[in-house]
């Protein structure tokens, strides 16, 4: 069974790249929250194909439908105000509204996005215990694993498209944090290929903090970032890279080949003292979370292997009594929070689908000359990833949050019934 993040808050989901859909359940969000479909979608539209020049060449709509978990007492008009759900079995016709905006419940969330432009043709090449094999990709694992069992259509659930319910789910987890904290989210992109840029939003925001003198980022300084990162050609703070970035991706494609990528991803003004020291610490599974992402090959959490040529007496991150003047760490010290900004950066390898010939087998283990004759693929998988690193540390840093808040344990929330000087029923008080 797979799911992201838990105990407290997760997220499970279904769904093959070519079928009809992916459905989404999201558990664990306390009553109360205010949700809203189409904050939902301004993230899933970041993260769909086509969003970018710069991405797969598919065009997918992604339109997100809420069908659970919401209500809203006296507003019953706007919560069933989302996008119509049809379905036809035979000559009948079956119709109904999802959900548009509502308060949580507590009860699972669940969402269904459909899949509308798929070339399942595509994939012929890679079908039967003859298929051919992509270097790269999980076919012949797969098929082994399965024992030949497997949806090839676009890699089934290995493709990029499962992170829908990524998305999902951090989305409802980033509204959380953010009511609750101030929490945001941002990523930017650091690396493609060998070029490489200095202006991180972890130096951006650290410097910001210096300044201020605080371990919380002014909400103007977040909006700034947000509005830089969106107008770039890419999602960096430094506008020559973006520009360098991007024409190199664009060679890159004509020439059938891919590039890898390094995406940073920032949460500022976080809690703290959330996770644990050890075996369930924070650290370890925010390294897990988004180093487990489609295509990662590296995690690293703050200034990560740039400590080890370092002395204690260099990279130890001085305090005064306004918090860290340094952010080393990434805003986590044994596995809990410090309510500095966490940061980390993650690798991404090659896209594994390019057009130049390869050395590869089919599934038989016959060796061939591999040429992928059909597809609409990445160039480089980093350009889209940014909105899903956020949403599966969202994920991480709310269960944390929630599993945090079960030490504190008020009998106030156990009464049913209010005492005999009590005038309302206990915990609905206003």
């Amino acid at each position: 069974m797979e799911i992201l993040g838990g105990p407290l808050f997760g997220v499970a989901g279904a769904g093959e790249s070519h079928g009809p859909g992916v459905l989404t359940i999201v558990f664990g969000c306390p009553p109360g929250l205010y949700l809203e479909r189409e904050t939902i979608q301004r993230y899933l539209d970041r993260r769909r194909p086509g969003s970018t020049k710069h991405g797969t060449p598919r065009r997918e709509a992604d339109k997100v439908l809420l069908l659970s978990g919401l209500y809203s007492e006296g507003e019953l008009e706007r919560l069933l105000a989302g996008p119509q759900v049809t379905a036809q079995v035979g000559e009948e016709l079956f119709a109904t509204p999802s959900y548009e905006a509502g308060y949580t419940t507590g009860e699972p969330i669940g969402a269904l996005v459909l899949s509308t432009s798929k070339r399942s043709g595509d994939y012929v090449q890679f079908a039967g215990p003859r298929g051919q094999v992509r270097p790269g990709h999980t076919d012949l694992v797969k098929w082994y694993k399965s024992q030949g069992f497997v949806d090839i259509r676009g890699g089934g659930r290995s493709s990029y498209r499962a992170t829908i319910s990524d998305v999902v789910g951090g989305s409802v987890a980033r509204i959380f944090l953010e009511q609750t904290f101030g929490t945001v989210l941002l990523s930017a992109i650091v690396q493609v290929g060998p070029l490489r840029t200095e202006q991180t939003l972890a130096a951006h925001f650290m410097a910001h903090l210096r300044e201020r003198r605080s371990t919380q980022v002014a909400p103007e300084a977040i909006r700034a970032a947000q509005e830089a990162l969106e107008a770039a050609t890419l999602p960096t703070l430094d506008l020559d890279f973006a520009q360098e970035a991007a024409a190199l991706i664009r060679r890159t494609r004509i020439q059938g080949d891919s590039l890898g990528a390094v995406v940073e991803v920032v949460a500022v003004n976080p809690p703290a003292l959330v996770g644990e020291p050890l075996y369930n610490s924070l650290k370890l599974r925010l390294m897990g979370t988004l180093g487990g992402l489609h295509a990662v090959q590296s995690c690293e959490i703050g200034d990560g292997r740039a400590v080890a040529s370092r002395r204690g007496s260099e990279n130890n991150d001085p305090i005064r009594s306004w918090g860290y003047t340094g952010n080393s760490h990434g805003g986590l010290i044994g596995g809990i929070t410090t309510g500095m900004p966490l940061v980390a950066r993650v690798g991404f390898k090659p896209t594994s689908s390019i057009t130049l010939p390869q050395d590869s087998v089919r599934k038989d283990l016959e060796e061939i000359e591999f040429r992928l004759r059909r597809g609409r693929h990445d160039p480089c998988v980093g350009v889209r990833a940014g909105v899903t690193l956020e949403s599966r540390m969202a994920i991480e840093l709310m269960n944390a949050v929630l599993v945090h808040q079960a030490r504190r344990v008020d009998p106030q929330a156990f009464r049913l019934f209010p005492g005999p000087d009590e005038p309302e029923a206990p915990g609905m008080s206003t």
